[in-house]
């Protein structure tokens, strides 16, 4: 007969979700169900192996960016199967290392199966195992998501979950998508020395960008590949050597060939895997599950985090909502909720892209009022050090009355890092004039990019100057 159990609290997911088990809960049953890598996306598939791929494409462009400024620099080659096992070299271990912990937890129980809700808080294991508890956490993650076409399930093609361990490094590949695991893997393989085909549907890439920053993006990547903007994948088949994939475009149909196919469309949330229809808990349109401002399902007892019911996808946000569950948990009579106001992101490709808050056309379709300071890399001591020639900004929108920031926009090098202090400014209220003018900033760091934006808005009646 089946196993049955009941514990505290079941965790469903090995990401974020691990972190909220303390020794504050130590004295709780707790069962954590796992089905895929222990880890989740970020460690496994995600942020980090990708980041750690993106440092050594940015080496690689070193030459190009060292000519104009006096020094002649060669890129021998790249040793693809180098730079892989130093990804995964690190990165297996520390899931292996992870998963032994949990397994090993005196009060905390791994099943590494996959699971569905079949009543009332009532969770059944693939093996018939059946765990119900008092509280669950949902935070089953997300997976990729797959272009429909003629033939692709005949045709051999790479995800994000399966691209970064290809055996050898391609001569050529043809990447579908316009987002920002699109733009993040043709940084990458166009720098090792790939022959890139980036196709996307839309007029430009990274369109959930401000419309500017995503024409300064789509200009600068079309320079570095072959981009196929505004076209369609309408069918693919298996190649002598490799893959044939149609399109249609604006100039018409066209065939294109590659030793590798990358579908890199972005990801959706693993809540239909879970039968949570079962147990009174909803998803979105979107296929989303349904949280309050307290991470809290319509299930009382149900909370969820993370890219299973979070529209960002992002782990940072992933990160926020564990500690706020975390809480919750174990305080159910003073809950916290989640902070969603100013949620930054990046795209480390080439250029780097850094965003949070209202975009220009948000902002203007929500009839906000708003001014806009914007300041090129080139005008400053350092951008002059780096050869800047004026496509990388920084963006910033701005209540004229107040003077408190409503979005920030950067496209440039060392953007992820550049954005913190206008994400703090937003996140603690400080006001424009206030961030440029009530501290210091080292000169002539490129950090003065940030400075002179703030600067450049034009307040009502108030002054940084």
């Amino acid at each position: 007969m089946p196993e049955s159990s009941h514990v505290d609290l079941c965790l469903i997911g090995s990401g974020s979700a691990n972190s909220i088990p303390d020794d504050r809960f130590d004295d709780w049953s707790i069962a954590l169900v796992e089905g895929g890598t222990f880890g989740g996306t970020c460690l496994n598939v995600g942020c980090i192996p990708t980041k750690m791929y993106v440092h050594p494409a940015d080496l690689a462009r070193t030459p190009e960016h060292a000519g104009p400024l006096g020094v002649d620099l060669t890129l021998d080659r790249v040793r693809w199967a180098d730079v892989r096992d130093r990804v995964f070299g690190r990165i297996d271990p520390i899931s292996a290392a992870g998963e032994r912990y949990r397994a090993e937890s005196r009060n905390i129980r791994l099943f590494r199966q996959q699971a569905r809700f079949v009543g009332d808080a009532r969770l059944r294991l693939d093996d018939g195992t059946e765990i119900t508890a008092d509280r669950f956490v949902i935070a089953a993650g997300s997976r990729v998501r797959i272009a429909s076409a003629d033939g692709l399930a005949d045709t051999p093609y790479e995800t994000s979950d399966t691209v970064m361990r290809l055996p050898e490094l391609p001569r050529s590949m043809i990447i579908v998508g316009g987002g920002y695991v699109a733009a993040e893997f043709a940084h990458v393989f166009s720098a090792y020395g790939t022959e890139v085909t980036l196709v996307a549907r839309g007029k430009a890439l990274l369109r959930q960008e401000d419309a500017e920053i995503s024409s300064r993006f789509t200009e600068a990547m079309g320079r570095r590949v072959d981009l196929r903007l505004q076209h369609t994948l309408r069918a693919t088949r298996r190649a002598e050597r490799g893959v044939e994939v149609d399109v249609d475009g604006p100039d018409g149909p066209a065939t294109l060939t590659a030793d590798v196919l990358l579908l890199a469309t972005g990801r959706i949330p693993n809540g239909d895997r879970l039968d949570l229809d079962r147990t009174g808990v909803t998803l979105d349109d979107d296929g989303y599950v349904v949280v309050d401002e307290h991470q809290q399902t319509g299930h009382p007892g149900i909370f969820a985090l993370g890219d299973v019911s979070s529209h960002h996808q992002l782990k940072h946000v992933a990160n926020h909502e564990a500690r706020v569950v975390q809480h919750n948990l174990l305080h159910p009579d003073a809950m916290i909720a989640s902070d969603h106001r100013y949620v930054p992101h990046a795209v480390f490709s080439s250029p780097q892209v850094a965003s949070v808050g209202l975009t220009e056309e948000q902002a203007f379709e929500q009839g906000i009022g708003y001014v806009v300071g914007q300041t090129a890399y080139a005008s400053t001591a350092y951008g002059w050090a780096l050869g800047e020639t004026g496509e990388h900004v920084v963006k910033l929108l701005a209540d004229p009355a107040t003077g408190l920031l409503l979005g920030a926009h950067l496209i440039g090098p060392d953007a992820s890092s550049l954005i913190q202090p206008l994400i703090q400014a937003m996140s603690f209220g400080q006001a424009a004039p206030d961030v440029a003018r009530g501290q210091y900033w080292i000169h002539p760091a490129m950090a003065e990019v940030v400075e002179n934006a703030l600067l450049a808005l034009p307040l009502d009646g108030r002054s940084a100057e």
